[in-house]
Parts: structure tokens; sequence; C-alpha cells
């Protein structure tokens, strides 16, 4: 069969990675791709725009492609899932009015108030002065939140009131463009965050193996808010207990509240948790496809082919396949950034030592990179993604590291500490 992938980070990479394990998949199709794709057995970059739906949609339709899996949230958002429905074309994705589950956070937030989902206390505003007002009648840290898509960026958590005033200055003077037009407010929740990846047809819905991602740039969860500079798994937070209530409190009622909205969700719902002092999941954000880094540390451990999961999804048939099934052991994903990264990524950097960190038995997956002059160079702010399985997460961040400190580019920076916490 062949496969399609629309996207061309680490998270997609890691999911080329997966389907090229498969006797069933004989053609990984990527659009656009990356470096490391561009390499992998099986596999085959394309050179279409992202948001060429029309193109993209004729390209599966010709191919005779069986399964399109789309990767990042701005395609969907733009509604590229249903360009796929409209001529029967079977693709792994929320509609664009499902996916304003990530792309509004105030519908999502909406969304959850009237369904009795567990969240955080808020506010959305459209004037800045009175999102100011606001601010200054409730205690600190809060929660600043641009409501549109901002690259997992736009997210302040103040610990002032200087700071968040600030922020509500820089979304609605435009520094995240139309996304900060509408700004959502939030409490400060306590706790400890964990990342459930679920897969859905609609009706059934199955969490994968719990993550933990981490946000910030900085050790110690320091420095600005990013795309994820790292993630482990499984979280040793989520025991069978916690991954039961999250079922039956969250992500059960999530895909109910949208069929009672008439909206059929079919791809994969992220739900970010922050496990409060009491022991209570309450959800941070959603997402409308597979989180990045978790799924580079999530597919690595699971035994399941992936194809198989993701089609009974397409063909509304997840609840009579059996249960999935996963490796013992550990996963770890170290991510190593641009200089500059996130605010003014460098770009062009000469990178050297993958192979080196693939023979030490590390997963290197690569997110911003391509090829020049027959050099690989980074492009882009996330650059690679070394991912590594142990047989417990000590061993996996041992081999992790021990490969990054073989790969080497100008300016790169990546966190020492992901998953130290936890072993």
């Amino acid at each position: 069969m062949k496969v399609l992938i629309v996207g061309g980070g680490g998270r997609e990479h890691a999911l080329a990675w997966k389907f090229a394990q498969s006797e069933k998949v004989t053609h990984i199709l990527c659009i656009p791709g990356n470096a490391g794709t561009a390499t992998m057995p099986k596999c085959q970059n394309l050179s279409f725009a992202v948001s060429d739906f029309e193109g993209i949609r004729r390209f599966a339709l010709v191919q005779g492609v069986a399964l399109t899996v789309i990767g990042p949230e701005l395609p969907l958002a733009m509604g590229i899932v249903d360009y796929f429905h409209a001529a029967n074309l079977p693709v792994f994705g929320p509609t664009q009015a499902a996916a304003q589950i990530e792309s509004s956070k105030t519908w999502a937030k909406e969304l959850m108030i009237r369904a009795g989902i567990p969240t955080a206390t808020s506010a959305t505003f459209t004037d800045p002065e009175l999102a100011k007002a606001y601010v200054r009648s409730q205690s600190i840290p809060i929660v600043i939140k641009a409501d549109g898509l901002a690259s997992g960026k736009g997210v302040t958590v103040a610990t002032s009131l200087e700071q968040a005033l600030s922020a509500i200055d820089q979304m609605f003077t435009g520094q995240f463009g139309s996304a900060g037009e509408k700004v959502l407010i939030e409490e400060y929740l306590e706790g400890k965050e964990v990342s459930i990846l679920a897969v859905t047809d609609g009706i059934t819905i199955r969490p994968l193996i719990p993550a933990q991602d981490y946000k910030r740039l900085k050790e110690g969860n320091l420095g600005p808010n990013t795309g994820g500079m790292g993630a482990y798994a499984p979280s040793v937070l989520a025991n069978p207990q916690l991954m039961a209530e999250i079922q039956s409190t969250i992500l059960e009622p999530t895909i109910a509240a949208l069929r009672d909205r008439g909206i059929d969700y079919c791809g994969c719902l992220y739900a970010g948790l922050m496990i409060t002092p009491t022991g209570k999941p309450k959800v941070i954000e959603f997402n409308a496809r597979f989180g990045d880094p978790e799924t580079q540390v999530v597919l690595p451990l699971l035994n399941s082919p992936l194809e198989d999961l993701l089609l009974a999804c397409v063909e509304r048939r997840l609840g009579q396949i059996l249960p999935i099934s996963w490796k013992p052991g550990g996963s770890v994903c170290v991510v190593m950034a641009s200089g500059g990264y996130p605010e003014t990524p460098e770009s062009g950097k000469l990178i050297s030592g993958i192979k080196k960190a693939e023979e030490n038995g590390a997963i290197v997956f690569h997110a911003g990179t391509k090829i020049k002059d027959k050099s690989l160079v980074s492009n882009g702010g996330r650059v690679l993604g070394v991912s590594a399985i142990g047989k417990d997460l000590k061993e996996a961040i041992s081999i992790a590291y021990k490969a990054v400190s073989h790969i080497s580019y100008d300016g790169a920076t990546y966190r020492r500490d992901i998953g130290s916490l936890h072993i």
C-alpha cells in the first residue's frame, strides 16, 4: 500500500519511519518531507506546497494512495481533510470544523465548559484594555494565550503583572498575526503535565501511551515557551487509575460533545493535561494532531502496525480491533534546536555526526533540515529530535545523550535534563 504524509517536521519523519517498518507499506510519499525522509527506504519527497490542497488531492487520487496522514495543524485548520472527503479519499485527520479544537482556544474552551470537561477558569477578550483590567483583578501567576495558531509559541505563563500586561500588548499589536486578535486569559494551574495522544474514529477513542513534553527552552523549565524541547514516555504520572479517569472524564466526553455539535472527529486528539496536586486531571489545551515531539517517543514503543490503527479510524471500526500493543521499557527524545530559537532561529548551519549517533543506538528524526550543495544543513528552529529506547527510562536517556554528543552544528542548543527528573 502507498501512504502519503503531509508535513515536513520531526513528527512526520517519525510517522514515515514507523510506516517503513511494515511489509504492507511499499511507498511513503512525503509532502514536502525533509532531509531525513529524503534518504529513507521506501520514501520519496514531493515538492507540493502544503497549501496546494487541490494538487495534493489529485496526486493522491492518481497514485492510488491507500492512506493519507495530515501532520501539521495549519493544513488541518485550513480544511485539507474536507478536500479529501469530497473525493472519498481515505485520510486520517479531523475536518476544518473539528480542527477548531486547536485553531481556536476560545472555541475549545467553550466546548469544554458546556460538556463539563475539567479545565482552568478563563475569560476571552478582543479589547486589550479590558484584558488588562481583568488581569489586574486576578492573582498571579496567570496564563495569557493567543486564540489562534502560533506554532506553539502563543502562550505566556506570566509570573508578574508586568509580564502579563506586556504579553497582552504583544498579542494585540500583531506579534502572532491574526492569532492574537482574540486573547484567552486563564488561571494558572499548579501540578505536573502529561500529554495524551489518542486516536479516534469519531465513536471510539483510544489513548496511546502517555508522554511528557518539555516546552521551556532551558533546563529546569526556564526560558521562553517553544514548540517542545524534548519528551519521554511512558509518563510516570499516568498510572492505570488515572488513565481510566482521563478516558471517562476527558476523552470520551470530548468526542461526545463534538458529535452533539454534528462534528465527526476522525484523527488524533492530543490532550495536554495538568495533573493537579489533588491528583485530578485538567485540560490545558487540545491539539488536533499528533504532538511534536511526543510522537518521536510514542511511536518507537508502538508494537501494533501504525497503518492498521489509523485505517481502523478512517474506516470507523476502531472499536473492533485488538488492544494496542506496546514494547516494554522507556523512550526519550532530545530536541536539538538552532541558535536564536525560538525568536530568531539561525539556518544554513552544516550538520555532522548523525551517522555516529545512529551507530550508538539512537533514532535521529529530522525536523528543520535540508540538503544544500550535497551537504546536510539546518533549516528551521527545531533541527533534530534524537530519540532512543531502552529497557527503562534511565537507559534510554543515556543512549540519547551519548548520541547527542556526536552531533554538531554551529549554534546547536538543547536541554540536558529531558526525563532526568523522572528516573
